[in-house]
């Protein structure tokens, strides 16, 4: 039996793998998106033709809430102002959505019925680790220091309290995430530096020797099936990193990978030690408790961002429609 599923922010970045992925899983899948960003209302036809019902509206509105909800079962929360330079260009704004809207839309949700609820937080909540040589898993101790990732982690703390009975909830701290969708970002480390040699352009990059994990769209996609897939007391309550373990990488790593696979453009690297996020993660326990393992690798994401700009499948890779910050 089709379980309705609503995506919020399912026309974003992330939203559209996660939406192919819950379709192709038989559920029918309900979409709320602002639309914010230059060229996402082009991709309302696609999901639509898929049989996705579709609903612009706000996550901050409680009618919108309330149609959105409707019949739904299970929540896949991906809608918020998204990472450090968004949120910090705007912070009411990014309070408004990321805070108020998600503490609403939870209320809203245990008041509907639903039963399962998928929080996409992410790893910055970890910061700076005291030895980031040694991964940290997701019962080492949380030091955000943007607010992006404070909010995230209040969010985090609320969702699982205990107080959001009979609500399942699972949180999922991504990895920096890469590779090709349908809503292109190319202001995500990855894309970005693979995109400025492509084009051959002088890259300056700042940090080089702090760790970050990261994830393929896709795969990030493919977490939260499993995770809806998965028996709700497994993962009621839980959190679970989002990558791979040998996936950490260091910028000057992500630029020599890129480097073998190019040789156009410049680097120049600018030593920056007052950076305060410097993390390696664990992934274990999303492969041990729900035999999660990512398909892609960043070396294969860049060759697959490298082939999408090859093919002239962006427009203008550097247009405004391809960033978080307008």
């Amino acid at each position: 039996m089709a379980r309705p599923t609503l995506v919020t922010g399912g026309a974003g970045y992330l939203g559209m793998p996660v939406v192919d992925e819950l379709s192709a899983a038989g559920r029918t899948v309900r979409v709320l998106d602002v639309l914010l960003h230059d060229g996402q209302a082009g991709l309302v036809g696609a999901l639509e033709a898929r049989g996705v019902e579709v609903i612009r509206g706000d996550v901050r509105d409680p009618a919108v809430r309330r149609r959105a909800l409707k019949g739904i079962e299970e929540v896949v929360h991906l809608a918020a102002i998204v990472g450090d330079p968004a949120c910090a260009r705007d912070p009411g704004l990014a309070e408004g959505v990321n805070v108020e809207g998600t503490t609403a839309l939870v209320l809203d949700a245990r008041g509907a019925g639903v039963r399962r609820f998928v929080f996409a937080s992410t790893c910055s909540n970890y910061g700076r680790l005291a030895d980031p040589t040694v991964p940290i898993d997701e019962d080492g101790e949380l030091s955000p220091v943007s607010l992006y990732a404070r909010q995230k982690v209040a969010i985090e703390r609320a969702l699982l309290n205990g107080g959001q009975a009979p609500l399942q909830v699972t949180c999922l701290r991504l990895a920096t995430l890469y590779g090709v969708a349908p809503r292109m970002r190319f202001d995500l480390t990855v894309n970005e530096f693979t995109r400025d040699l492509w084009a051959g352009r002088r890259l300056e990059v700042f940090g080089e020797q702090f760790w970050r994990p990261y994830v393929h769209v896709r795969d990030a996609g493919r977490a939260v099936r499993t995770v809806l897939e998965a028996p709700g007391e497994v993962v009621a309550g839980k959190v679970f990193n989002v990558g791979r373990s040998g996936e950490n990488y260091r910028k000057l790593d992500l630029v020599e990978l890129i480097r073998s696979q190019t040789d156009r453009g410049t680097v120049s690297f600018v030593h920056r030690s007052e950076d305060p996020r410097d993390y390696k993660v664990s992934f274990d326990r999303i492969a041990r408790v729900l035999g999660f393992r990512t398909a892609m690798t960043v070396a294969d994401g860049v060759a697959e961002i490298m082939a999408a700009l090859d093919a002239r499948r962006f427009a203008d890779p550097f247009g405004p429609g391809h960033t978080n910050i307008p």
